[in-house]
């Protein structure tokens, strides 16, 4: 048996209009409950096992809770879902669903709790959870082909207090925008084949200083390198941060003597051919002071004799003067 919401005002009114109007009222808007599944008036929609293949239609708009787990439903229509703006709680677990982004979600949020484990995704987008600012708990689990999650994939969700991603195909992941979460509390990352190197060491090294965090901790291990798989991650967090920050080596060091020498060479080289450049400007000008100085001299001196034999013609008798 199903119980339907006893419509608003506003909606009966849309209804009419549109009756009138002789059209047929769409999906998105209809107030009614859809087939095989029950509504309650807790405004709470159960859809589970009943081997749907397409996401249910006819959805109460004041929606709250959505259960739609144990179905055969390959995609989540954002245009449809994103009509239910009241829902805080989406249960799509156990379904087909292989990919989903930010438009999915963009309008939901009031979503705080979401159930995605059991399905087929093969990524996790940046952003994808962007839009849902009151998520509290996201549960990502059981994904086998879940190969990546983009490092912002959480970055805006400020409110998520736990996050599971277990059991899923990760080798790596970026916690950079997980550690900067204020309140989360509860991290599940176990049965992944997680790759212990470089890439990896700050995770490693967060599990290990906040070991309390972590859902399964014990089980959280390494599958490569086959050195260290069985391992758990909390276990070889210090090893990976010295195998990775390791001194400098003989050559490295060898390379520096040789820059060094080349620099200290090159500034000598400059500093001689400098000193040698001074030297030959200086004497080229004390030359140059030299020449022009026995040029006036010389003129001085022609000009003395002239202004004598003047005088000496002036004084030779019988001239008048």
């Amino acid at each position: 048996m199903r119980f339907a919401p006893q419509p608003s005002a506003h909606l009966r009114l849309i209804a009419c209009l549109l009756l009138t109007a002789g059209v047929t009222a769409s999906p998105a808007v209809s107030a009614g409950c859809p087939d095989r599944c029950v509504c309650d008036d807790q405004l709470v929609v159960q859809c589970a096992g009943q081997d749907l293949t397409l996401f249910p239609i006819d959805l109460p708009l004041a929606t709250r809770q959505l259960i739609i787990s144990n179905n055969r439903i390959g995609d989540l229509p954002a245009l449809q879902l994103n009509y239910l703006s009241d829902l805080v709680y989406l249960d799509c677990s156990n379904n087909s669903i292989t990919e989903i982004s930010e438009s999915t979600f963009g309008n939901l949020r009031k979503l705080a709790y979401l159930d995605m484990s059991f399905n087929t995704l093969l990524q996790i987008e940046d952003r994808t959870f962007g839009p849902l600012a009151s998520l509290v708990m996201l549960r990502l689990t059981d994904n086998p082909n879940l190969g990546e999650i983009h490092p912002d994939a959480f970055s805006e969700n400020i409110a998520l207090q736990v996050l599971d991603v277990s059991r899923n195909n990760l080798t790596i992941l970026n916690i950079s925008s997980l550690i900067a979460l204020p309140v989360l509390r509860s991290l599940g990352l176990s049965g992944n084949p997680w790759r212990c190197d470089c890439d990896t060491e700050d995770l490693c090294l967060w599990v290990q200083i906040e070991g309390y965090k972590f859902q399964d901790e014990g089980q959280t291990i390494c599958y490569n390198p086959p050195e260290l798989a069985g391992q758990r991650l909390a276990e070889v967090g210090m090893q990976l941060r010295a195998d990775c920050h390791q001194g400098l080596g003989y050559w490295d060091y060898l390379f520096f003597i040789a820059i060094g020498f080349v620099i200290f060479s090159a500034g000598t080289v400059s500093a001689w051919v400098m000193g040698v450049l001074m030297v030959l400007y200086e004497r080229y000008s004390k030359r140059k002071s030299e020449e022009v100085d026995s040029d006036d001299e010389g003129d001085r001196g022609g000009g003395g004799g002239g202004g004598n034999q003047g005088n000496g013609d002036l004084s030779k008798p019988g001239m008048q003067v």
